[in-house]
């Protein structure tokens, strides 16, 4: 291992302990896929911050921490009922294991497929053994590496050409037990002309962990997803989730990407899109404490007449720090492309930190790409406004950041949902009464 590479010495250590009990093994396909994954994790350790994609977040409390797969379905089921949403079908995946007991896939369509990836590869391999890999490699980076190695579970969701499901399938990843690492790997296909609206929800009542999920999504011509991930870990946790996509053409892909919690979280979305594709990403993360949280999205356009929009909102106080990468890459035979990217942070404190980094790299000559950031204080002539007219300074100044953050919560169609982002804001700002 290089010099300034973070150790991964424990997760080496007791790898052997767990391999032969993870799903797949008798697969050789699968078998042979882990253990690359697994030699490129040993070589290349976890990301360090000499890495461009990954200097402005440090890992080393990774190295440190000695978190270990744990199999458990005690939840508290009247906690769990308040995270999960009205009307719609639920996943729910305990440290990274498939509970069926604690899902609800009644009523679903008869030919819609929504099953454990466990499952899938005793009854089916072959299923998951043509998606997994297709859409992210661990070229990526060794955290993707690391999954392939570990996914211990997940969920796998193929929606027939034609079928549109007429409410959301909701994922909820919990984590319940201390030291714990929750493993998951999702599988995704809308066939043509499909559509699907997919929730990914991740809790914890543990009071230290690492959930670590992976997404593959494969977008077929004129299929539409939106996908929405509400992120309000424990204050002790340690998140990693990436969601990888494929766009035939004239597919249509919506992500919402909301991070609340957490000590350090990364968020990754990354899309390719061929031709006539569109995407949308949205995203808003809130700060405190000391909490890192970082946000990077790639959007490759590489066919003509694809359209792009990104708008990232972040929020930070006291000592928190907030990242956003966001790259578009528009190919040299992406004539026509229509991109835009934007990023706007508020700083509540002199000591909270954002490091933005939009990037445009274009190989085309006729397209219409731009982007802009901003990164400012309140304002206090506003401030001033408020308090003019009777109220105090403190819900003057939440009333004037919960405005600011609520544009993204008010792109969200489901009203269940953001009725629970608004609490999740007023959480943020308690001088808020709605």
């Amino acid at each position: 291992m290089m010099a300034g590479e973070h150790s991964a010495q424990h997760y080496l250590s007791v790898y052997a302990d767990y391999a032969d009990t993870l799903p797949g093994q008798d697969n050789a396909f699968v078998s042979n896929y882990r253990q690359t994954a697994w030699q490129a994790f040993k070589t290349l350790g976890f990301p360090h911050q000499r890495l461009e994609e990954w200097r402005f977040t440090n890992l080393t409390g990774l190295s440190r921490a000695n978190y270990l797969p744990v199999v458990s379905e005690s939840v508290d089921l009247a906690w769990l009922d308040t995270v999960r949403l009205a009307d719609s079908w639920q996943v729910v995946l305990v440290n990274g294991s498939f509970s069926a007991s604690l899902s609800n896939l009644s009523d679903l369509p008869a030919d819609v497929c929504v099953q454990s990836v466990r499952e899938v590869l005793q009854t089916q391999p072959q299923r998951v053994v043509a998606l997994l890999g297709k859409a992210v490699t661990v070229d990526e980076h060794s955290l993707i590496a690391f999954n392939n190695a570990w996914f211990s579970d997940g969920v796998f969701i193929d929606i027939p050409a034609g079928v549109k499901l007429l409410k959301p399938l909701q994922i909820i990843h919990v984590s319940n037990v201390d030291n714990s690492l929750a493993v998951s790997r999702q599988l995704l296909v809308v066939n043509q002309g499909a559509s699907a609206e997919v929730v990914e929800t991740f809790v914890g009542t543990a009071s230290s962990y690492f959930s670590h999920a992976v997404n593959e999504c494969f977008l077929q011509q004129g299929a539409e997803l939106s996908w929405y991930k509400v992120q309000t870990e424990v204050a002790g946790a340690i998140h990693f989730g990436g969601t990888y996509v494929k766009q035939a053409g004239h597919s249509q892909f919506k992500h919402h990407n909301f991070a609340f919690g957490s000590l350090l979280a990364r968020s990754e979305i990354h899309t390719d899109l061929l031709d006539a594709a569109e995407c949308e990403l949205n995203g808003l993360f809130l700060g405190s404490q000391r909490q890192h949280l970082d946000n990077h999205t790639r959007i490759n356009h590489l066919q003509p007449n694809g359209i792009s929009r990104e708008f990232y909102k972040g929020v930070l106080d006291q000592r928190a720090r907030g990242v956003f990468q966001g790259r578009v890459v528009v190919a040299e035979q992406a004539q026509k492309t229509d991109s835009q990217m934007n990023n706007r942070n508020l700083l509540l404190s002199a000591d909270a930190e954002i490091d933005t980094k939009p990037q445009l790299e274009i190989y085309a000559d006729d397209v219409k790409c731009a982007h802009g950031v901003t990164v400012g204080q309140l304002d206090e002539k506003s401030v001033f406004f408020l308090q003019a007219r009777g109220i105090d300074t403190e819900t003057a100044r939440h009333i004037l950041t919960f405005a600011f953050a609520n544009e993204m919560v008010d792109k969200v169609e489901n009203t269940d949902l953001r009725s629970q982002l608004v609490k999740q804001l007023q959480v943020h700002f308690p001088a808020i009464s709605l």
